[in-house]
């Protein structure tokens, strides 16, 4: 077991699946998942140890945060946007791929001492940079609320130094005890995981989701959903392309280490959040000139925002939502088309939701005269967009009457209306 880390052993399962050969890396073969994870850990280590301005394109970071950090710690870490101005004060944060931690320790500066920043890298040689810098970070500030950890980002429950740990107890030596090791991690996902369930108020993530492989990448968007808390969000900035990346792009493994070759297609990478669970999906952020241009095919930085909260059950309390255009119509995350200046009925959970900060200005929001206690409300049927009838939020009997409000008033506090 002595020298050999679990990604080597992960790496061997593979190799296991496929005969005694290890996998081939010439370029009319695809790299398979953890092949694929070699070659960006490598390069990635490579680059912990010296710049290598190809891994990253130009990005303006707020000085006043860059003012404390150490310079090995900048010139070392790489990404494509800066996610972490999209942090609020108090938060926790989690970082995917947080590198030698440029992202991490900026973040700690905006969430404040009440705060608390989880950076998640697999590669040990940016993990000992960031640590290395950690204390010396923490002094300056005056307070420590970062914490790094060493993980895949496809599979945030999986602690791969406490894995490691049992390992250097029980070394692995053949299949059986390979298989001993699977069940192993399994056990350690469940009790004792990397980052657990419903506790981070914001992911972000810097060039990072579009080197895991394709076939991952399912498993990765679920994992950022689960360890969201519910109202919790991603800000994740990363490459994206305007054409769909040839194979042969595909098969290279330079430009796939080099955030080329795996790069989303600019709606596919919006629309993996929301197969994932997310709503109010929104580009925060899409360079207009490319960072790299490449057989005529762009590829530019975009940052994205996705909440997590739409889960739950419909219920009926009679409230209605008004689309305040501009446009003449449009479509929401579940279907239902709704035109601008009509009431259209919704559940208390969607109700709710159209008050996110993603949504701002988009809708008024009609309550009911009478409120219906949670406990009461029926099930709503959220399949079609219907047109909520005013006497269901007023009330069948509503038959009030009144004198003219005080806009219209002579001295009245409102403004002249008639």
């Amino acid at each position: 077991m002595r020298g050999i880390s679990v990604l080597n052993l992960m790496e061997k399962k593979i190799n296991l699946s496929y005969g005694s050969a290890p996998l081939s890396l010439s370029p009319q073969l695809s790299p398979e998942p953890m092949k694929t994870e070699s070659i960006v850990k490598s390069r990635y280590a490579e680059g912990a140890n010296a710049r290598e301005e190809a891994l990253c394109c130009p990005v303006e970071y707020d000085a006043r945060y860059l003012e404390i950090i150490p310079q090995e710690v900048i010139e070392r870490d790489y990404g494509c946007g800066d996610p972490s101005k999209y942090v609020k004060e108090g938060e926790t944060v989690l970082d995917l791929g947080s590198g030698t931690g440029k992202i991490c320790f900026i973040a700690s500066q905006v969430v404040g001492a009440q705060g608390k920043v989880i950076g998640i890298d697999m590669t040990d040689d940016m993990l000992e940079v960031a640590r290395r810098h950690q204390p010396v970070i923490a002094e300056r500030v005056g307070y420590d609320n970062v914490e790094f950890r060493k993980g895949r980002i496809q599979d945030l429950a999986l602690d791969l130094e406490a894995l490691e740990s049992r390992l250097a107890e029980k070394p692995v030596s053949d299949a059986n005890g390979f298989l001993e090791m699977e069940e192993m991690a399994e056990e350690l996902k469940v009790t004792q995981p990397l980052v657990e369930s419903d506790s981070i108020d914001v992911v972000v993530s810097n060039c990072v989701l579009n080197l895991v492989s394709k076939k991952n990448r399912r498993e990765m968007f679920s994992e950022i959903h689960r360890v969201l808390r519910r109202g919790g969000r991603a800000v994740i900035s990363d490459i994206v392309c305007d054409e769909e990346v040839p194979q042969d792009l595909q098969n290279d493994a330079e430009l796939w280490s080099g955030c080329i070759s795996g790069a989303f297609l600019e709606d596919e990478f919006l629309q993996a959040f929301e197969d994932a669970g997310f709503y109010g999906v929104r580009i925060l952020k899409l360079d207009k000139e490319p960072w790299q241009t490449v057989k005529g095919i762009e590829f530019r930085s975009m940052t994205i925002e996705a909440y997590k909260g739409k889960e739950g059950v419909c219920l009926e309390r009679h409230q209605a939502v008004i689309y305040k255009g501009p446009f003449k119509k449009v479509l929401d995350d579940d279907g239902r088309a709704m035109e601008r200046g009509k009431r259209y009925a919704v559940c208390d959970k969607i109700f709710n939701l159209y008050q996110s900060p993603c949504y701002a200005g988009m809708f008024e929001f009609v309550e009911p005269h009478a409120e219906i206690p949670i406990e009461a409300a029926e099930i709503f049927d959220c399949s079609k967009a219907e047109i909520r009838n005013p006497r269901e939020t007023k009330g069948a009997d509503y038959e009030a009457t009144s004198e003219a409000g005080d806009c219209c008033s002579p001295g009245g506090d409102g403004p002249a209306c008639c």
